[in-house]
């Protein structure tokens, strides 16, 4: 699957150097708009339609637990496979190998899109219900870059650096269904990320590999 090309109707509004660099980040490395970090790619249409319907319907049938964070649920709900997060003891533990069909579309994002996510160490699944959001925060340090497929319906991604005291500079981008995201470098490591309430079901696919650190010591949180 290649990098697709807009139609000839698309309505976006954006730069044309914008647009490429939403569809070909691998020959145009920047990110999708001037004001987004450094270490930010998004690329539309990475899976096709019935790629998509294939993917809820294996989903659908996945062990989903709510999220506990410090003895508290979240109104999402996830599963975790290569490892999970133990944030009750600030841990990464071991989880079920990754299935084959999860590798499969990792594989299938990368070629689509040009984002490189070697050594895929981790896939984790959210199902966000209609009105569940998750709060600022940055990846765990134990893992390293970060990739992330949107399904089923579309949401905000914002991010906020902190610049002072008190201060924050924002911005935000619209994740359309079928649609991924890479963050690596100041993006990954420099700014939070939040989603506010989604509006509809939503789904989101993470795939992350682990920093070279945490490779040789698996207690690295």
């Amino acid at each position: 699957m290649q990098p697709h090309l807009l139609p000839p109707h698309h309505k976006d509004k954006r730069p044309f150097w914008s647009l490429m660099a939403a569809i070909q980040p691998s020959l145009f490395p920047m990110p999708v708009d001037p004001a987004l970090p450094p270490g930010l790619l998004y690329c539309v249409d990475v899976v096709t339609p019935e790629d998509e319907r294939c993917l809820l319907d294996r989903i659908a049938n996945l062990p989903f637990k709510k999220f506990q964070f410090h003895g508290f649920e979240g109104k999402r709900r996830v599963v975790s496979f290569g490892w999970c997060y133990d944030f009750s003891n600030h841990k990464a533990l071991p989880a079920d190998p990754i299935p084959d069909f999860l590798v499969e579309i990792h594989r299938k994002i990368q070629a689509a899109s040009g984002f490189a996510l070697p050594n895929l160490a981790q896939v984790l699944v959210t199902e966000y219900a209609p009105g569940a959001p998750i709060d600022w925060h940055k990846d765990r340090p134990f893992f390293d870059d970060v990739m992330g497929l949107s399904l089923a319906s579309a949401c905000n991604f914002r991010l906020r650096k902190s610049v002072d005291k008190g201060k924050w500079r924002r911005v935000s981008l619209r994740l359309e269904p079928r649609s991924a995201y890479l963050l690596q470098g100041v993006a990954r490591r420099e700014w939070e990320h939040s989603i506010p309430p989604v509006e509809s079901l939503r789904y989101s696919v993470t795939f992350r590999n682990l920093r070279s650190s945490a490779r040789t010591d698996r207690s690295f949180a």
